[in-house]
């Protein structure tokens, strides 16, 4: 039996939160001293470490955090290595009895959890992980052949099936910490200096915990009616903006799944989306090289052409095609893009320029403030025509139509490109198309006021048609 007074450690992963937290729990419930603690590992994970606009997030809310345990009598403490160091390192401090956390399904997290179970118990320590970063085991959603899912619908169908989740329960009160030498988190250089590229962040968001509840609170109380209407439309909102809440465990997905359990359309939508989050960690957990490989094999050898200035224009928002535009610019911005822009701006650069998709997910995954292994990956994989249940490659999404029904106003358009903001409706979305009055009375002069298009959208897709009909041909 272990000694009550030695301390255990909480160690916080992607669950930087108090309530509803099954780790937390567990570790009040042993009788020890808790010990909560943080690891920067930018070794773990190998190539995926964290992109600058999440490292941005993680440093508020980590801050978030180490105040709410403050207040509670407690801090957290902060470390920066290799995590199976780290840990073994502060076991041997404080002769903590062993660890508890919350459960990640990303390879290399899984196999971090092997690797820790067995030195720690070296070290005479426990290994003890929980669940509560998604709603469901991955070993407990299957198809009926007894095999994980690869498509979304009969996937969602057998987890409204399931046995639901639990419902979410507050954190508990008397929490007893223990302490330990600390670094500190500005010193770790987390946020952006020269140049500030993060400056407009703090205008759109508020990482943490609280932040995560007033953002639930207020997606319940005034969009989700409507969000079955609205949930397409960039220029208002009508989506919850959760997803960097839930990225790093923030909220728990319980917490929302419970919320959102409302009878009407807009709910029944919402929780659907939740769906897709849960489907996508799903498969990368049976499918660890999602992020890099090809779901379809043959796609390994698509004609992708990659155009470093074509991508360069569309990675800056210049590419001249206004709704591509805007996305890529509001994503700089504010480190978030809406989800039906994310799957135009992503078509547009495998399709329309032929670029290979993982250059995109690189893309993204650096500068998305939500920016998850899994759904990145299988968000990139469905436009590319790659993934699972993805959309055929033969469908590509014509910005310019997609602006005139998504778009309607140019609302969204003349938000993030202001240089179009007195063209007429008819024009917005296609300012190449205007006569040369319309674009003189609106103060533009395309390849100087705003760029030309650097693939015009019809002879793009006649161009990744070409690219298609070329690939199904060389593998028959």
């Amino acid at each position: 039996m272990s000694d009550n007074n030695a301390p255990v450690l909480l160690w916080y992963r992607r669950d930087l939160r108090l309530d509803d937290h099954a780790a937390l729990n567990a570790a009040h419930a042993s009788g020890h001293p808790i010990l909560p603690l943080f690891i920067l590992d930018d070794e773990t994970p190998g190539e995926w470490i964290p992109g600058g606009a999440s490292r941005w997030w993680l440093h508020h809310s980590l801050q978030a955090l180490k105040s709410a345990l403050q207040e509670r009598g407690g801090d957290l403490i902060l470390r920066r290595g290799k995590t199976i160091d780290e840990i073994a390192r502060l076991i041997k401090e404080t002769g903590a009895a062993g660890v508890y956390c919350s459960r990640q399904y990303e390879p290399f997290e899984r196999n971090l959890e092997a690797q820790l179970t067995l030195k720690l118990a070296s070290q005479g320590a426990f290994f003890n992980s929980y669940p509560g970063y998604l709603l469901f085991d991955p070993y407990q959603i299957k198809s009926k052949a007894d095999t994980p899912f690869s498509i979304f619908t009969p996937f969602y169908r057998a987890c409204l099936k399931a046995e639901p989740p639990a419902k979410p329960t507050p954190a508990p009160n008397g929490l007893i910490f223990s302490s330990a030498t600390s670094e500190q988190i500005h010193d770790w250089g987390l946020l952006p200096k020269s140049p500030n590229w993060a400056s407009g962040f703090s205008n759109c968001w508020q990482p943490g915990e609280k932040g995560a509840k007033k953002r639930l609170t207020e997606f319940l109380a005034h969009s989700v009616s409507n969000y079955a209407d609205h949930r397409d439309l960039p220029g208002v909102m009508g989506t919850s903006r959760l997803s960097p809440h839930l990225h790093l465990g923030e909220i728990s997905p319980a917490t929302v799944w419970h919320a959102g359990l409302l009878d009407g359309p807009g709910e029944s939508a919402f929780l659907r989306e939740i769906g897709w989050r849960e489907f996508a960690q799903h498969l990368l957990f049976h499918r660890p090289t999602l992020p890099r490989t090809p779901m379809r094999e043959d796609f390994s050898d698509f004609p992708w052409v990659d155009n470093s200035r074509l991508r360069r224009a569309w990675e800056n928002g210049k590419t001249g095609i206004p709704l591509v535009d805007a996305g890529m610019r509001e994503l700089w911005s504010t480190g978030w893009m809406h989800n039906r822009i994310r799957m135009i701006t992503a078509s547009a650069l495998v399709k329309h320029m032929m670029i290979p998709w993982i250059l995109g997910e690189r893309w993204f995954w650096d500068t998305l403030v939500d920016a998850n292994l899994a759904s990145n990956a299988a968000g990139w994989q469905w436009v590319a025509g790659c993934g699972t249940d993805a959309a055929p490659y033969f469908r590509i999404f014509n910005p310019v139509i997609q602006g005139q029904r998504f778009d309607e106003q140019g609302h969204y358009v003349r938000r993030w490109c202001p240089e179009l903001q007195h063209l007429p409706n008819r024009w917005i979305h296609a300012p190449w198309t205007a006569p040369p009055l319309v674009l003189a009375e609106a103060g533009i002069r395309l390849g100087a006021h705003y760029p030309t298009p650097i693939v015009e959208p019809k002879a793009g897709r006649t161009q990744a048609l070409a690219a298609w009909k070329q690939f199904r041909q060389s593998a028959s």
